[in-house]
């Protein structure tokens, strides 16, 4: 895996709800970027805290903040806030529903590590990503097909990396999608002409 370009910073935040009762079982579900945050996190707090058990999951933030919509989860992780009408259906679900940010994260645009590129532009990582440009002799690079490569929509990261740059553009309808930064990294490393973006703390 290669880092062609850093540009883009989002803020990652928990989202809770208040509960009249210290349960001790805890589950908290959603981004795959806050994930790695929110393991140790538990970790920590059932080292001090021993009869408390903290359960950790991922599926992206749209999972996360479904979850804590319906009530199956009591902590939600997302890389994006939440939206007026999920706020909205929380409300109407009788969730109290607060936001707190943690941290802020950057997007890494990536390729495969025998790329020769040593960077892009936005307009030229737009033009790859909505289908535009879809070979790298088109930008320098040497002659091949791009394979472009994106999270899925329930992800946070998706709606960020949409919005910052793209411009609210759709990603290109052949662009493979996958579940989490980590397969994100994996299939770009195996994959010849590949390029993804993934969180910075990857």
């Amino acid at each position: 895996m290669k880092r062609l370009i850093i540009y883009l910073f989002f803020g990652l935040c928990v989202l809770g709800f208040a509960t009249s009762s210290q349960a001790a079982k805890i589950v908290l579900e959603g981004s795959t970027t806050v994930l790695p945050i929110a393991q140790k996190a538990a970790e920590v707090f059932m080292q001090q805290n021993p009869g408390a058990e903290v359960v950790v999951r991922g599926g992206g933030s749209g999972v996360g903040i479904a979850s804590i919509m319906d009530g199956t989860c009591d902590i939600a992780d997302s890389s994006r806030p939440i939206k007026d009408a999920e706020l909205q259906k929380a409300v109407t679900n009788g969730k109290d529903i607060k936001a707190h940010v943690i941290a802020m994260d950057g997007i890494a645009v990536i390729v495969n590590s025998e790329n020769k590129l040593d960077g892009l532009s936005k307009k030229q990582v737009q033009d790859i990503f909505t289908g535009k440009i879809s070979d790298w002799s088109e930008v320098g690079g040497t002659a091949g097909k791009i394979v472009v490569i994106s999270r899925d929509s329930s992800s946070g990261t998706f709606e960020a990396f949409g919005t910052l740059a793209l411009d609210g553009k759709k990603v290109r309808q052949d662009a493979l999608m996958q579940a989490s930064n980590q397969a994100l990294a994996s299939t770009v490393q195996r994959t010849p002409g590949a390029i993804a973006y993934v969180g910075l703390g990857l």
